[in-house]
Protein backbone atom coordinates (compact mmCIF):
# COMPACT_ATOMS: atom_id res chain seq x y z
CA UNK A 1 0.00 0.00 0.00
CA UNK A 2 1.55 3.28 -1.15
CA UNK A 3 0.08 5.25 1.74
CA UNK A 4 1.86 3.09 4.31
CA UNK A 5 5.19 3.38 2.50
CA UNK A 6 4.90 7.16 2.29
CA UNK A 7 3.60 7.84 5.82
CA UNK A 8 5.22 5.13 7.97
CA UNK A 9 8.20 7.21 9.19
CA UNK A 10 5.97 10.04 10.42
CA UNK A 11 3.40 7.66 11.89
CA UNK A 12 6.15 5.73 13.68
CA UNK A 13 7.46 8.99 15.15
CA UNK A 14 3.96 9.86 16.36
CA UNK A 15 3.57 6.40 17.88
CA UNK A 16 6.92 6.79 19.63
CA UNK A 17 5.96 10.18 21.04
CA UNK A 18 2.78 8.66 22.42
CA UNK A 19 4.35 5.65 24.13
CA UNK A 20 8.04 6.67 24.45
CA UNK A 21 9.37 3.21 23.49
CA UNK A 22 10.50 2.30 19.96
CA UNK A 23 9.55 -1.37 20.17
CA UNK A 24 6.12 -0.56 21.55
CA UNK A 25 5.74 2.21 18.95
CA UNK A 26 6.38 -0.30 16.16
CA UNK A 27 3.78 -2.67 17.63
CA UNK A 28 1.34 0.20 18.08
CA UNK A 29 1.78 1.37 14.49
CA UNK A 30 1.42 -2.14 13.09
CA UNK A 31 -1.76 -2.76 15.09
CA UNK A 32 -3.22 0.59 14.05
CA UNK A 33 -2.39 0.01 10.38
CA UNK A 34 -4.06 -3.40 10.47
CA UNK A 35 -7.20 -1.77 11.85
CA UNK A 36 -7.06 0.93 9.17
CA UNK A 37 -6.50 -1.64 6.42
CA UNK A 38 -9.68 -3.46 7.46
CA UNK A 39 -11.66 -0.23 7.12
CA UNK A 40 -9.79 1.26 4.16
CA UNK A 41 -12.92 1.42 2.01
CA UNK A 42 -14.52 3.82 4.51
CA UNK A 43 -11.47 6.01 5.08
CA UNK A 44 -12.03 8.51 2.26
CA UNK A 45 -9.76 10.81 0.29
CA UNK A 46 -7.78 12.23 3.24
CA UNK A 47 -6.76 9.30 5.45
CA UNK A 48 -4.26 11.14 7.70
CA UNK A 49 -6.79 12.20 10.34
CA UNK A 50 -8.45 8.78 10.33
CA UNK A 51 -5.12 6.97 10.72
CA UNK A 52 -3.99 9.34 13.48
CA UNK A 53 -7.25 8.79 15.33
CA UNK A 54 -6.89 5.01 15.11
CA UNK A 55 -3.28 5.34 16.31
CA UNK A 56 -4.22 7.47 19.33
CA UNK A 57 -7.26 5.33 20.20
CA UNK A 58 -5.19 2.16 19.99
CA UNK A 59 -2.57 3.71 22.27
CA UNK A 60 -5.18 4.83 24.78
CA UNK A 61 -6.80 1.38 24.83
CA UNK A 62 -3.38 -0.18 25.45
CA UNK A 63 -2.77 2.26 28.31
CA UNK A 64 -6.02 1.15 29.97
CA UNK A 65 -4.75 -2.40 30.29
CA UNK A 66 -3.60 -3.23 33.78
CA UNK A 67 -0.58 -5.29 32.66
CA UNK A 68 2.56 -4.43 30.78
CA UNK A 69 4.89 -6.73 28.90
CA UNK A 70 7.92 -4.63 29.72
CA UNK A 71 8.64 -2.66 32.85
CA UNK A 72 10.31 0.74 32.62
CA UNK A 73 13.59 1.24 34.45
CA UNK A 74 14.86 4.14 36.50
CA UNK A 75 17.54 5.12 34.00
CA UNK A 76 17.91 4.62 30.27
CA UNK A 77 20.68 2.29 29.07
CA UNK A 78 24.12 3.77 28.60
CA UNK A 79 24.64 5.29 25.18
CA UNK A 80 27.91 6.15 23.47
CA UNK A 81 27.72 9.46 21.61
CA UNK A 82 30.28 10.78 19.15
CA UNK A 83 30.01 14.33 20.48
CA UNK A 84 29.47 15.25 24.09
CA UNK A 85 25.74 15.89 24.15
CA UNK A 86 25.36 15.09 27.84
CA UNK A 87 23.51 18.30 28.74
CA UNK A 88 21.08 17.99 25.83
CA UNK A 89 20.50 14.30 26.55
CA UNK A 90 19.86 15.02 30.23
CA UNK A 91 17.37 17.79 29.39
CA UNK A 92 15.54 15.55 26.93
CA UNK A 93 15.40 12.70 29.43
CA UNK A 94 13.92 15.01 32.06
CA UNK A 95 11.37 16.37 29.57
CA UNK A 96 10.41 12.85 28.40
CA UNK A 97 9.96 11.76 32.01
CA UNK A 98 7.75 14.79 32.72
CA UNK A 99 5.72 14.11 29.58
CA UNK A 100 5.33 10.52 30.75
CA UNK A 101 3.84 11.69 34.05
CA UNK A 102 0.95 13.38 32.24
CA UNK A 103 -2.34 11.52 31.83
CA UNK A 104 -2.54 9.70 28.47
CA UNK A 105 -5.09 12.04 26.85
CA UNK A 106 -3.18 15.16 27.87
CA UNK A 107 0.00 13.61 26.48
CA UNK A 108 -1.84 12.74 23.25
CA UNK A 109 -3.04 16.35 22.93
CA UNK A 110 0.50 17.71 23.38
CA UNK A 111 2.02 15.19 20.96
CA UNK A 112 -0.54 15.90 18.25
CA UNK A 113 -0.66 19.65 18.82
CA UNK A 114 3.01 20.50 19.28
CA UNK A 115 5.13 17.61 18.03
CA UNK A 116 2.93 16.86 15.02
CA UNK A 117 2.06 20.57 14.62
CA UNK A 118 -1.61 19.88 13.97
CA UNK A 119 -4.22 22.60 14.39
CA UNK A 120 -6.62 22.34 17.32
CA UNK A 121 -9.48 21.37 15.01
CA UNK A 122 -7.52 18.40 13.61
CA UNK A 123 -6.55 17.25 17.11
CA UNK A 124 -10.19 17.51 18.18
CA UNK A 125 -11.26 15.43 15.20
CA UNK A 126 -8.60 12.79 15.87
CA UNK A 127 -9.47 12.52 19.57
CA UNK A 128 -13.21 12.72 19.00
CA UNK A 129 -13.75 15.74 21.22
CA UNK A 130 -14.43 19.46 20.89
CA UNK A 131 -11.84 22.13 20.12
CA UNK A 132 -12.53 23.54 23.58
CA UNK A 133 -11.57 20.22 25.14
CA UNK A 134 -8.32 20.22 23.17
CA UNK A 135 -7.59 23.75 24.41
CA UNK A 136 -8.38 22.92 28.05
CA UNK A 137 -6.42 19.64 27.99
CA UNK A 138 -3.47 21.42 26.38
CA UNK A 139 -3.63 24.19 28.95
CA UNK A 140 -3.82 21.75 31.87
CA UNK A 141 -0.95 19.66 30.50
CA UNK A 142 1.29 22.68 29.96
CA UNK A 143 0.44 23.96 33.45
CA UNK A 144 1.45 20.60 34.92
CA UNK A 145 4.72 20.70 33.00
CA UNK A 146 5.42 24.25 34.20
CA UNK A 147 5.20 23.21 37.86
CA UNK A 148 6.73 19.75 37.49
CA UNK A 149 9.44 19.66 40.19
CA UNK A 150 11.89 17.94 37.84
CA UNK A 151 11.80 20.65 35.15
CA UNK A 152 10.50 23.80 36.87
CA UNK A 153 13.00 26.39 38.04
CA UNK A 154 13.78 25.90 41.75
CA UNK A 155 11.85 29.03 42.79
CA UNK A 156 8.67 27.83 41.05
CA UNK A 157 8.98 24.29 42.37
CA UNK A 158 9.52 25.47 45.98
CA UNK A 159 6.61 27.94 45.73
CA UNK A 160 4.29 25.18 44.47
CA UNK A 161 5.43 22.81 47.23
CA UNK A 162 4.82 25.59 49.79
CA UNK A 163 1.26 26.08 48.51
CA UNK A 164 0.56 22.34 48.77
CA UNK A 165 2.00 21.99 52.25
Amino acid sequence: MAYVEARSPRLLRTAYLLCRDWAQAEDLLQTALVRVWRAWGRVGEHPDAYVARVLVNTHLSWRRRFWRRELPTEAPPEMVLADDMTGVTDERAVLWAALGRLPPRQRAVLVLRFFEDLPESAVAEILGCSVGTVKSQSSKALAKLRIDPEIAPPAVASRVEGERG
